[in-house]
């Protein structure tokens, strides 16, 4: 044992620890094209396998942010590994991208192997759930940096595209329609208005609230991303879609008009999907604007694509049979701006 470095703060017998205890969820990733096991200096993974004429390829990378904060409160930190991993494919499935393989970066103040094991649990889940491979990572422990108990997290992927079916958005058009899919909560974004909110408002993390079926609100709001691969990359291949947007940061008004060409502008109908008990409470807790929260949150849409309206139920038929609840929300028009009707 290294004791010198262990009087700085760092024990390096905790970190063979974590490389024993997550050996078994880097494992229940692999897919085909990965290559090799946890060890190495790099993560591998083969390409020509995947039998693409002409492959591009699309990285993402990302982290949770402050939501971060609320796994602290409440000591719960399996779930956080799954928006790391959410954040980043979502990011490149919307050029159209199949995610091949994810790598994180763990750094702790603290090495604390159990909650460690937990939180790469958690990428593992996600990687399964979009279908890559965890190929690598690194847990980097740093005294001094995280205050105690604390962590970060962040992610890195790369997806596979043929050049011919990269989804760019130059097919949009005037008279397309927004399908929306329903996201399962506040996701990965704004939670530093989140913990204000909360804060100011003084209700406790461990308060069960009706709205919200009784769950405690700490629990809620670490309700993981939801991860659309699957299913979108269905509809990608049985339908023309023209655009997708992963709704983050910047709700609706910055992230949707990323997909237009110059002209072009959106009509989004209220009522056209349910908002979420969580933004409904926000909005309530905080005296937010009610059209400030389109400009914040996802409120209930966490993806959208855009498509031909002869298309769309297609793709809500796709998406139902995965269990998604999808619904046009909108419309491509030809005034600049995001116009929301609301109710």
């Amino acid at each position: 044992m290294a004791k010198t470095y262990e009087k700085a703060g760092v024990n390096l017998e905790a970190g063979y620890e974590v490389v024993s205890r997550i050996k078994k969820h880097v494992a229940s990733t692999a897919r085909p094209g990965s290559m090799g096991g946890i060890g190495s200096f790099g993560g591998m993974f083969d390409l020509a396998s995947l039998g693409i004429k002409e492959p591009v390829l699309v990285s993402g990378t990302d982290g949770v942010g402050t939501k971060l904060k609320i796994a602290f409160a409440i000591d719960k930190h399996d779930t956080v590994g799954i928006d790391a991993v959410a954040m980043c494919v979502n990011d490149v499935l919307a050029q159209g991208a199949e995610p091949l393989f994810f790598l994180d970066y763990v750094a702790v103040g603290h090495n604390v192997p159990e909650k460690v094991e937990a939180i790469v649990a958690g990428v593992a889940e996600g990687c399964r759930q979009a279908g890559c491979a965890l190929v690598g990572g690194e847990t980097a422990e740093m005294p001094g940096m995280y205050e105690g108990g604390e962590y970060d997290i962040a992610g890195f992927t790369t997806g596979v595209v043929e050049k011919s079916k990269l989804i760019d958005g130059t097919k949009v058009k005037v008279g397309d329609v927004l399908v929306g899919i329903a996201s399962s909560g506040v996701h990965s974004n704004g939670f530093s208005l989140v913990r204000k909110i909360i804060a100011d408002a003084g209700v406790p993390l461990d308060r069960e609230i009706p709205e919200f079926g009784g769950r405690k609100l700490g629990d809620m709001l670490l309700t993981p991303t939801k991860i659309y691969v699957k299913q979108v990359l269905d509809v990608i291949r049985n339908c023309d879609v023209h655009g997708i947007s992963h709704i983050t940061g910047g709700g609706f008004d910055e992230n949707i008009p990323r997909v237009l060409q110059k002209g072009q502008g959106l009509e989004i109908v209220e009522g056209s999907w349910d908002i979420l008990p969580v933004f409904q409470m926000l909005e309530k807790w905080g005296g937010v604007p009610h059209r400030e929260m389109f400009n914040i949150f996802n409120m209930g849409i966490g993806m959208v694509i855009v498509l031909d309206a002869s298309e769309a139920d297609k793709a809500i038929e796709i998406l139902d049979s995965y269990g998604e609840k999808a619904s046009i929300i909108g419309k491509v028009t030809d005034t600049e701006g995001v116009n929301i009707i609301l109710k």
